[in-house]
C-alpha cells in the first residue's frame, strides 16, 4: 500500500488483502477527520474540490501490471475510487463502502 498524504509518502507491505483494506480504510478516515484544504492560487484558482488531498493505492502481487486500486480524497472531502496504475479507470460508487467493494474485487482478481 502506497499513501500519499500531503507531501509525504508511505509504503506498508502486508501479506493478506483483507489487512490492506482495513489500514486503507484507517488511513482514509485519518486523512478526513484533519478537515478540509483551502483553495489554492497559482496561475488561477483551485476549489478544494479540485484539490486531491491524498491518495491510497493498494497494489496486488505481481511481476507485470499487478492489480492495483485505491482512492483520492480531494480537498473537500470527496472520495473517488480508481482501478489500475497508470491508466485509472473510476469506480462507480455512491458511498466509501462502495468503494472499498470495488477497491476488493478490483484486487481479488
Amino acid at each position: 500500500m502506497t499513501v500519499r498524504y500531503g507531501s509525504d509518502v508511505t509504503r506498508v507491505s502486508f501479506d493478506d488483502l483483507d489487512e490492506a483494506i482495513d489500514e486503507a480504510e484507517l488511513m482514509t478516515e485519518k486523512v478526513l477527520a484533519d478537515g478540509p484544504l483551502d483553495s489554492v492560487s497559482a496561475f488561477k484558482e483551485y476549489a478544494p474540490d479540485q484539490l486531491v488531498k491524498a491518495r491510497i493505492e493498494i497494489s496486488g502481487k505481481g511481476l507485470i501490471r499487478p492489480p492495483t486500486a485505491g482512492i483520492d480524497i480531494q480537498g473537500d472531502g470527496g472520495m473517488l475510487g480508481f482501478t489500475g496504475g497508470v491508466r485509472r479507470k473510476p469506480i462507480d460508487a455512491d458511498s466509501r463502502k462502495e468503494i472499498f467493494a470495488g477497491i476488493r474485487q478490483a484486487l481479488s482478481r
